[in-house]
């Protein structure tokens, strides 16, 4: 895929494939293209050439139904303040257009997203970070997501919040759900990710796998990409 806006080149010649069952983190500086990426995978705007593709549909020719395929949890998860975590997933489940869920599945993706059962029912209002990406994460569940999108989950978030979250990836990743993560934090995404991918100034200049790298290992050869 590639984007441009006027002169000015987003992402070029991007060729990746996140399968089921992988973690692939995007790493890179700001305007690096990460965040470009998420949004041609979600059809919120379309690619100059090439195309993305959600489980083998073309975002551009039925986005509605490759949004289907896909959820997405931003940096900061948009929810009702004044609803629980349980009420912010059955409203937004039924936005859906899916079936309302009975008390029991709720708590089920609730519990599955790595929310505390003692939270699920108190305001969102009072939930830290941490707790409103696991209600999203929920909702991203329940929806049936084939593929789920982050975009600098671990921002703000400390180092247990963080380390909850790279649990909840790999269990996910186990069932099967293909995850993309857009990041700066090196450590989580060697900690969360299958594979990782360096990007810089639109371009993927490297893909590695995690096992092939140890922490020290990943941190300089993306110091090498960031000062080249």
């Amino acid at each position: 895929m590639t984007k441009r806006y006027g002169e000015h080149l987003a992402l070029e010649g991007l060729d990746l494939t996140v399968g089921a069952g992988e973690v692939f983190c995007l790493l890179g500086a700001n305007g690096a293209g990460k965040t470009t990426t998420l949004n041609l995978f979600l059809g919120f705007i379309e690619p100059t050439a090439g195309e993305a593709r959600v489980a083998g549909q073309d975002v551009r020719q039925d986005v509605a139904r490759a949004r289907g395929l896909i959820a997405y949890v931003p940096e900061l998860v948009m929810l009702y303040p004044r609803l629980s975590g349980r009420e912010n997933l059955d409203y937004f489940n039924t936005l859906a257009g899916r079936p309302a869920l009975s008390r029991q599945e709720s708590t089920a993706w609730l519990t599955q997203a790595g929310l505390a059962p003692g939270a699920m029912d108190r305001p969102v209002g009072g939930y830290s970070k941490g707790m409103r990406q696991k209600v999203g994460i929920a909702i991203a569940l329940a929806k049936g997501a084939r593929a789920l999108l982050l975009d600098e989950p671990t921002s703000g978030l400390d180092p247990l919040a963080s380390n909850e979250l790279s649990e909840t990836l790999r269990r996910l990743s186990g069932e099967g759900m293909a995850v993309l993560m857009a990041t700066h934090d090196l450590f989580r995404a060697k900690e969360s990710g299958t594979r990782v991918g360096i990007m810089k100034a639109g371009h993927l200049v490297e893909t590695r796998s995690t096992q092939e790298l140890g922490h020290a290992e990943l941190e300089q050869l993306y110091l090498t990409h960031m000062r080249g």
